[in-house]
């Protein structure tokens, strides 16, 4: 299970994942319905835009990276999930009868083709800093392998939801699922029209000494304005690693870590020398968010949202 991972591992692998994070898709309301023509066309590309060539069913599925995994799990098609990553083990509803052995860091082609897949979803950070095809071999085995990019904004990963809906063929479903997440997103909109007062956040994503954390451009980012609150490093790019200096210097009012691998993350952070003199520690408003939520870029970031949202402003969002 994924918390039972030793700490570098995690942290290794989760600051991949951001790092290979890319914004994208298409910044639409979900459409009430769907005309004819758009129920039935399906994809001839994938959302890195190589080419691919789908088999009219699709029963059989390998999900490389628990977003995918999440998604089509929110999707319904949990039961056709063949094989899974090892970080996918977690996601809730997976079917128990499903695989969750493909390392996304070192992945076995011939061991993929073995398992007869109809389709392979795969997170692009597969494919590391070089761009080549891990699972060429997959391809020329006649198994379409579909890349999807680590998306970096809440409209890409509405668009990532209806691009997987409409592989799969359900786009009405897809639809759902994207207007469901814009109604929560919706509510807490209306909510932080009411806030008076900005407060500025510090979102940990791993702790000292290797703190990271996140700026514009990114999905967080926009779930921390969502709320009504300030990012204390809106102003950089990306995903960044944090010096004691500038945390000190922003002094933010509430701090939030997603450190699930220790013992008691926020005891840690209220104990670190010298941090006592930020306004978050000084007033003990230092809060745990679901890791998961607020890391994978799926439908479930409307959880994190909810739960930022709570620990910043307790008494606008109960």
């Amino acid at each position: 299970m994924f918390k039972k991972r030793s700490a570098a591992v995690i942290l290794g692998l989760g600051i991949l994942l951001l790092i290979f994070s890319a914004c994208g898709g298409r910044n639409e309301a979900p459409a009430a319905a769907l005309s004819a023509n758009q129920q039935s066309a399906r994809p001839d590309r994938d959302r890195e835009g190589y080419a691919i060539t789908l088999p009219e069913k699709i029963n059989r599925i390998a999900s490389v990276g628990p977003s995918n995994t999440e998604i089509l799990v929110g999707l319904g098609f949990s039961g056709r999930i063949i094989a899974a990553d090892i970080y996918s083990a977690d996601v809730a509803g997976i079917s128990p009868n499903t695989s969750a052995a493909l390392d996304i860091m070192a992945l076995d082609a011939e061991y993929i083709v073995s398992l007869m897949p109809d389709v392979v979803f795969i997170t692009g950070m597969a494919r590391g800093g070089s761009g080549d095809n891990p699972l060429a071999p997959v391809t020329a085995a006649g198994i379409s392998v579909i890349y999807m990019p680590t998306s970096g904004s809440i409209a890409a990963i509405m668009e990532d939801i209806r691009f997987i809906a409409a592989v799969m063929d359900a786009r009405e479903t897809g639809e759902r699922l994207v207007f469901g997440m814009q109604a929560e997103i919706d509510k807490i909109k209306e909510i932080s029209k009411t806030i008076t007062e900005t407060r500025t956040v510090y979102f940990e994503i791993s702790p000292a000494p290797w703190m990271y954390s996140t700026g514009k451009g990114t999905f967080l980012n926009e779930i921390i304005e969502l709320t009504g609150a300030e990012n204390i490093f809106k102003d950089q790019t990306g995903w960044l690693s944090v010096s004691d200096e500038a945390l000190l210097a922003a002094n933010p009012d509430v701090i939030l870590t997603t450190t699930d691998f220790l013992d008691d993350p926020i005891g840690e952070i209220l104990g670190r020398p010298g941090f006592g003199a930020v306004a978050a520690v000084r007033n003990r408003n230092v809060y745990m968010i679901d890791t998961n939520s607020s890391s994978r870029p799926s439908q479930n970031i409307t959880k994190a949202l909810r739960e930022i949202a709570q620990a910043v402003y307790p008494e606008y969002y109960r």
